[in-house]
């Protein structure tokens, strides 16, 4: 297959936005990204569709679980919505019980993306912008934001994020697909061999907030430095699987070797399908949520039922509440500095 970049046919959405998806294909792997979200709405590996997703891109307006869009402007949970940056206290309006989720009630995930630069082909990628101004869901400052999408002729998908800031402010992007080795309607992801370079995590409290401890995975169901099937330990009596009914948590990566570049963070492995998936990135930890609370019942691509652990997210990202955990590695972006992060998928096929 020869690699291309195709813009498909203007959608409309519910509230008359005007949106388009992008197909990316490169050597028998296939992706498609959606301006509304800046989302992934399809990838296709090995004749397998691996990531959730909807039939129509309005399905994806309310829905719950954020399928494949990016997150921010910042991604996973604030406690209460409320923090201090130089004395000043911020407040995000609160969209998870008491805390605020993945940017606010009105993330990125609903906003229609820009093209910024379509590549000559898929190595080179689609590139999307997004400005966020001064005060959006509380935020401080306008943000201009830019996502690059692109495949690899080894099979990799490579998302590429850039955002920079006229005010003090917090940042923390992330893409939230969700994966099945085994594609879409393939069953639960509870075989998948899962392997995550941590040494550590974060434990939260009832509302799955960080309680501020960096405990070691050792001895505990979150071990997963050597490769273990996601659902050998999901039941077991641990006080932190019970609260958030599965894995709900964030990994804190190694430290990589060349600072700034990628580096292996997990590997997904299916033993049906034979499929593999290596995460490699530039952020410091790691979200695992294995699909623990889907919403209430909903229609999947082609008829599909969206079931609970029927697929999983690897979420790379910074952690969750940094901005009022200083122990934690800073989300603080300042004028005239770039916030820089990129993640790849490498998938690998069994010969």
């Amino acid at each position: 297959m020869s690699s291309r970049i195709v813009a498909l046919e203007e959608d409309l959405l519910p509230d008359g936005r005007r949106t388009r998806g992008f197909l990316l294909a490169q050597d028998g792997i296939e992706a498609v990204v959606n301006l509304y979200g800046a989302r992934l709405t399809a990838l296709r590996v090995a004749g397998l569709s691996v990531v959730l997703g909807h039939d129509a891109i309005g399905d994806y307006v309310g829905e719950p679980g954020y399928l494949g869009a990016t997150i921010g402007r910042y991604a996973n949970r604030i406690v209460g919505g409320r923090f201090s940056l130089d004395g000043a206290k911020v407040a995000i309006p609160p969209n998870n019980g008491p805390n605020a989720l993945h940017g606010g009630p009105v993330g990125f995930d609903q906003a229609v993306w820009q093209v910024a630069a379509i590549g000559s082909d898929a190595e080179e990628g689609l590139l999307v912008s997004h400005r966020s101004e001064d005060g959006d869901q509380g935020f401080p400052g306008r943000m201009e934001v830019a996502v690059r999408y692109s495949l690899a002729p080894d099979g990799t998908l490579g998302i590429g994020y850039d955002a920079r800031a006229d005010r003090p402010t917090v940042v923390n992007l992330t893409n939230h697909a969700y994966f099945n080795l085994d594609g879409e309607g393939g069953g639960d992801i509870l075989d998948h061999v899962l392997e995550i370079g941590a040494e550590a995590f974060t434990p939260v409290d009832a509302t799955l907030i960080p309680t501020g401890e960096i405990r070691p995975v050792a001895g505990t169901p979150f071990d997963f430095r050597t490769p273990q099937p996601i659902g050998a330990r999901i039941g077991a009596p641990d006080e932190q699987l019970r609260i958030a009914g599965g894995y709900d948590h964030n990994f804190v990566l190694r430290e990589p070797a060349v600072p700034g570049m990628p580096r292996p963070a997990a590997r997904l492995a299916s033993p049906r399908s034979g499929l593999g998936l290596e995460v490699l990135t530039t952020e410091p930890g790691l979200q695992l949520y294995t699909g623990n609370v889907m919403g209430p019942p909903q229609r999947g691509r082609q008829g599909g039922t969206l079931r609970r652990h029927g697929a999983l997210c690897l979420e790379t990202q910074h952690f969750p509440d940094s901005p009022n955990r200083p122990h934690f590695p800073s989300t603080v972006l300042r004028p005239g500095a770039a916030f820089r992060s990129r993640t790849l998928y490498r998938f690998l096929t069994r010969r």
